[in-house]
């Protein structure tokens, strides 16, 4: 209800409403740049307005936003919103790599500051964007102890192409074997394959209407009752009719060109696609088949090939991470005169231009590297740091040591992250109905177990802890499918644990005794 005010009907509003105004004005007008939620846009912008229609419109405003709020974010979980994954602050970066990753503060602040620099370089101008360089990282620590998975987790973290490789099984140019370039054309094969699969995605609702509309004509004919089709989508849906015969238009493959790369290097083609102008074939398959082939095609249709490979040329350029493991592998002492591999120097060399940046080219067109982030690492056992090319050393200016894992750094692994090792057990021999309980003494031995044979052995890191586990449930997941009822209720205790690694354990000892 209201009271006339001049022709038109004032609402009627509580005194202290009127105060509220200015203050929503500003919180909206901040609200109605950021919000990711859908408003009516009228609703918007008479809450902007002043006065007794601007509280109704707040009113209004607020209810349509409360209506189309996304849900609660559960603890731990990652944003659904790419851009806002991307603009996490570092310190949130790091709690996230503590639900996966025990310990490593220094790895996971030096890979959290980098990709945080990379936000913080796309709020600046473009002349000022083009100076800034990343800082590219040196991880160095034993084997197993977290540093490829810090780059990937993060990597994921952000949405970001990112590339694993071993400096290994790259040789110098001129000798057989692969090129150091490899490693760009094969980041932007992945980029490519994540861009289309993130706009099929976006596409599916749409599309998958589409064929559902186009198979129910098929079966159908065009003059069906409304009640009888949707009797028909449900079983559709359902996959009742799958094996069912139907009659479908399927599209032509594209045609695949290849022509010679930009600069004449004689190495490299590019592929130029070019829809097939030709008339549908019809052709009887089953449902099934059919759901796949339209999908494929009406894909095709909504996505452009060419946007796709130039967004993830694009999306390689300025947010690609590429991790090199192994990096001390092709290197050797100072005053050695000898190396296992006479091309390791020499891979070396043919790395400086492409961390520094240059222009890669591929069969999708020219890659710039000026802004992928180059995370390098290697335990440097046998070598130093020091003992890399030091144009190289200046192309790694952030540094970064990881310690080895000790008898409580396993425990930790052991229970504290998500989905850990033990978790990942329980759940898989549930599937047979067995329930195992792994008890604290437990996880204390088996942590000290792996912690013994890292010592005396051959110190893997954390992947010992897999092969110590595989060991103690070797026999409980052989008898698993057969296990009488009353026994599939399963308690690991210190014993036990004893018990089945008995076999590493005299391995060690043998070990010793030879030279």
């Amino acid at each position: 209800s209201g009271s006339h005010f001049g022709s038109r009907v004032k609402p009627r509003i509580q005194p202290h409403e009127y105060w509220a105004v200015r203050p929503l004005r500003t919180m909206l007008s901040v609200a109605v740049r950021r919000a990711r939620f859908a408003v009516p846009k009228v609703s918007a912008a008479a809450a902007l307005g002043r006065g007794p229609w601007a509280v109704m419109s707040v009113r209004s405003f607020c209810a349509a936003a409360a209506a189309t709020a996304p849900a609660e974010v559960p603890e731990g979980a990652l944003p659904e919103d790419r851009q806002t994954r991307q603009a996490m602050l570092p310190n949130e970066m790091v709690d996230y790599l503590d639900q996966y990753i025990v310990g490593q503060k220094d790895a996971k602040k030096a890979v959290a500051n980098a990709l945080r620099n990379r936000w913080r370089r796309q709020q600046l101008d473009e002349e000022m964007r083009q100076e800034i360089m990343p800082r590219n990282i040196l991880m160095v620590g034993p084997t197993g102890v977290g540093k490829t998975e810090v780059a990937r987790r993060l990597a994921k973290l952000v949405d970001a192409p990112f590339i694993k490789v071993e400096a290994t099984k790259f040789t110098e140019v001129g000798y057989h074997g692969k090129d150091v370039d490899t490693i760009i054309k094969d980041l932007v094969e992945l980029a490519i394959r994540r861009q289309r699969s993130r706009l099929e995605a976006e596409f599916a609702p749409e599309v998958n209407t589409r064929v559902e509309e186009q198979i129910l004509t098929a079966l159908l004919g065009r003059t069906t009752e409304q009640h009888e089709k949707d009797s028909w989508l449900k079983h559709l849906r359902s996959g009742a009719l799958d094996e069912r015969f139907v009659s479908i238009d399927v599209p032509n493959e594209p045609r695949m060109d290849e022509i010679l790369a930009p600069g004449g290097d004689q190495g490299v083609k590019m592929v130029k696609v070019s829809p097939n102008t030709g008339k549908p074939e019809k052709k009887k398959v089953t449902v099934k088949e059919a759901k796949k082939r339209l999908r494929q095609g009406a894909l095709d249709k909504l996505i452009s090939q060419e946007l796709v490979t130039k967004k993830a040329i694009e999306a390689v350029e300025q947010e690609g991470v590429v991790f090199i493991d192994e990096i001390d592998k092709i290197c050797q002492a100072r005053g050695a005169r000898y190396s296992g591999d006479a091309s390791a120097e020499g891979v070396q060399r043919d790395l400086l231009p492409i961390i520094e940046g240059c222009e890669i080219a591929t069969k999708h067109g020219n890659v710039k590297t000026d802004h992928i982030l180059f995370i390098c690492s290697g335990a440097f056992s046998a070598v130093k740091p020091s003992d890399m090319l030091a144009e190289l050393q200046g192309r790694l200016p952030v540094r970064v040591e990881l310690k080895a894992l000790t008898k409580e750094d396993f425990e930790r692994i052991l229970t504290e992250p998500k989905h850990n090792v033990i978790m990942q057990n329980q759940a898989l021999l549930g599937t047979e109905g067995i329930r195992l309980t792994v008890g604290a003494e437990s996880v204390s031995e088996l942590a000290r177990v792996s912690s013994d044979i890292n010592t005396y052995v051959e110190n893997i890191g954390a992947r010992r802890l897999h092969t110590v586990l595989e060991k103690l449930m070797e026999e409980i997941s052989f008898d698993a499918p057969t296990m009488p009822e009353e026994k599939k209720t399963i308690e690991v205790t210190p014993d036990m644990v004893r018990t089945s690694i008995e076999p590493l354990l005299k391995k060690t000892d043998l070990s010793k005794f030879i030279l």
